[in-house]
């Protein structure tokens, strides 16, 4: 089913607007690439972080949006949408435009200064440019297809965000006709950047195939001229519209679906600035799009694909010293289940190695003691030693069970591979539950212990994903509290059975209590501060859209509730407004690592409640997914979770936004003989391990 009208666009008053706080959280994202104290690559892969969240808010939200008020092609009936669209079109266009600017005035020029250069055909000298037609008619046109458009050759179907060019020709082609414009589609087998031999490079030398093909292009049409060309690339819906009440396997739909994602309806054209009028009208009547959705860019039209230059370059000063994260190992000894019999273990990663969680899987497939594994996947990547130990315990015959979530957005298909495997070696797999999106993170082993079973459980706030524990900031909560455990069992027993949770009286559960239990926390902190005492609220989540915990939060501000909030990104909550907000305060954190654990804190009478969590606080976090939001429970780890996980962040004075009402954000600066200080930079030197000596 299509998402109906999102009801914020026509809100106003008391709260900002999702898409646009969302572009704006793409503009402290860029901040980083402009900032002159980060490494180069480093920058250059911000601006490519940047781009890539682009394509994303192209094919989810503005497709989004424009799926729900679209009639007969255009928003009629909807101005209050069609409004909302003009301002984030205006927006989008802005920030590209910035980002290009970034990226020739700034970025590659110092780039060049350093040694390494990405090469245009003007660019190149003489030996360069005979390498690069070598190049070019060894490797790149044997591959090409150029299809000159007639009533027997029509518009080709197009790839989402392929690369692709059009070309106007001039005379008439091989049969006499005035064929006048042709398609040439660059093969997706090809790498988007080439290096340079070095024997032809001063430094390090890079081209790209668009440049390539651009030096080359009127080689393919022998005996016709080429007036003019340009590249071109199309944005499509990437949204999976699979009606699961109507599928009897959703994992085959899924399947059947994945190929049509390619094929979704266009949202955006972007095509090379100097592009001529006449063909990027063509296209944008080729893609049934209207000239907002053109996007003339000064450079490659997917700067995604300058990262692949980075693991090229091999000067280290270009980009982040390595940091190696911090063991937990010392303080668990050998026997994992042992250690955790005695004590709760905390894991704030990637300070502190994601390794401890691998080795609790694969100890439980090869621990003869242990009958049972449960664990849910959301995003786990195509390479996962956690996937391989799940697929040896069940061929060792234990009871292993895995709710795989399918529709994880661009993670369906390595997640229907695992299913495969994981299914083929004996496993219990299981989807999760129709309509909702299984997005909590846990992880549950049963042993059997003198003669009873007992229970060791994992939770966390982010994927069991190698690559992305590495790179996000989450904590993890390894436990052998029977109590809290039992409850995750139970939780297990919910989404493959299908029936009712028992009564939790630890874990908050999304969709039937998360919010609610949310918002009695928040009043109940009101109430304290309005009977007198300190009522405190300090939540760090990733995005904060729900109009209801909004409103909550709104009316605790009121009663003299002290509110901070850490959300990365999207935030429609206005802070500082008197009368309404005034007591609560936004920020922000940009930095090496991708913020993404959620964190929630409730003073209550010194109680100092603290929820780790996989929920933003989104309605669609709150209804249209099955989340876990779990205690910590030992005190001297909750001391470790605010004293690492939120403190830090609010004394931030380097990497720090703060979000004014308007929905503009302000970035921190140290104030005079105020010593600078980065939460990130703070946790890697107080949780990381030491770089060993270059000598050693």
């Amino acid at each position: 089913m299509k998402p109906e009208l999102h009801t914020e666009v026509t809100k106003s008053g008391i709260l900002l607007d999702r898409e646009l706080s969302q572009l704006t959280f793409n503009r402290r994202v860029m901040a980083q690439a402009e900032d002159p104290n980060i490494p180069l690559l480093e920058r250059l892969r911000y601006l490519c972080i940047v781009s890539s969240n682009m394509d994303e808010f192209f094919e989810v939200r503005v497709a989004s949006l424009l799926a729900a008020g679209s009639i007969g092609g255009t928003l009629a009936g909807h101005p209050a949408l069609a409004a909302n669209l003009q301002r984030i079109d205006k927006e989008c266009h802005a920030l590209v435009e910035q980002q290009y600017e970034i990226l020739n005035n700034d970025v590659l020029p110092a780039l060049r200064a350093a040694g390494v250069h990405l090469l245009r055909d003007q660019d190149r000298n003489e030996a360069q440019r005979a390498w690069v037609k070598d190049y070019f008619d060894r490797e790149v046109r044997p591959l090409l297809t150029p299809i000159g458009l007639d009533p027997a050759h029509p518009f080709p179907q197009v790839i989402n965000k392929s690369l692709n060019f059009i070309v106007s020709l001039s005379g008439k082609d091989a049969f006499g006709r005035g064929t006048a414009i042709a398609i040439v589609k660059a093969p997706r087998v090809l790498p988007r950047v080439i290096k340079l031999p070095d024997e032809i490079s001063d430094g390090v030398s890079f081209c790209l195939l668009s440049s390539v093909i651009h030096a080359h292009i009127s080689d393919l049409f022998a005996g016709r001229e080429v007036i003019a060309y340009s590249q071109f690339r199309v944005t499509r819906d990437s949204d999976l519209w699979v009606d699961e009440d109507e599928v009897k396997n959703l994992r085959q739909a899924l399947k059947g679906e994945l190929v049509g994602r390619q094929f979704g309806t266009s949202v955006r054209l972007e095509v090379a600035r100097n592009c001529p009028q006449e063909l990027s009208q063509f296209l944008l009547d080729q893609f049934n799009l209207d000239q907002s959705r053109l996007y003339r860019v000064n450079g490659p039209v997917n700067l995604v694909r300058l990262s692949e230059m980075i693991d090229h370059v091999k000067q280290p000063a270009l980009r982040f010293a390595p940091f190696i994260p911090g063991q937990a190992h010392k303080a668990i000894g050998n026997d994992l289940f042992a250690t955790l019999a005695k004590h709760d273990i905390l894991l704030h990663h990637p300070y502190q190695s994601f390794q401890t969680v691998i080795d609790f899987i694969r100890s439980a497939a090869y621990d003869p003691a242990v009958v049972a594994i449960k664990q849910t996947i959301y995003r786990t990547g195509m390479n996962s030693d956690l996937m391989e130990s799940l697929i040896t315990a069940a061929k060792l015959g234990k009871e292993v069970t895995v709710i795989v979530e399918l529709m994880a957005r661009f993670d369906e298909e390595a997640n229907i591979n695992w299913a495969d495997k994981l299914e083929q070696a004996g496993a219990q797999v299981v989807y999760g539950v129709v309509g909702l999106k299984t997005h909590a993170k846990v992880a549950l082993v049963i042993r059997r212990e003198e003669g009873a079973l007992r229970f060791y459980a994992h939770l966390g706030t982010g994927n069991y994903h190698p690559t992305t524990t590495k790179l996000y900031t989450d904590f993890g909560l390894l436990t052998a509290k029977q109590d809290l455990a039992v409850e995750v069992n139970e939780v297990f027993i919910h989404l493959t059975s299908l029936t009712k949770p028992h009564n939790l009286n630890h874990l908050w559960l999304a969709p039937f209590g998360l919010q609610s239990e949310i918002i009695k926390a928040i009043r109940n902190e009101a109430k304290i501060a309005r009977s007198g005492r300190r009522g405190r609220i300090i939540v760090k989540i990733n995005a904060l859209v729900d109009e209801s915990v909004i409103r909550a939060l709104y009316a605790a501000s009121t009663d003299g509730v002290k509110i901070d909030l850490i959300v990365r990104g999207a935030c429609t909550l206005k802070p500082g407004v008197p009368g309404l907000s005034e007591n609560i305060k936004v920020r922000s954190v940009i930095g090496r690592f991708l913020e993404h654990s959620r964190i929630y804190y409730f003073r209550n009478d010194l109680a100092h409640d603290v929820y780790l969590a996989s929920a933003d606080w989104m309605s669609r976090n709150l209804f249209r997914r099955v989340e876990v939001a779990f205690p910590i429970l030992d005190r001297a780890l909750k001391r470790r979770v605010i004293a690492e996980g939120l403190n830090p962040y609010l004394k931030d004075n380097t990497n720090a936004w703060e979000l004014e009402p308007t929905g503009q954000y302000t970035r921190r600066k140290p104030r005079a003989k105020q010593t600078p200080f980065s939460a990130q930079q703070y946790l890697m030197h107080n949780l990381g391990t030491p770089a060993p000596d270059v000598g050693e």
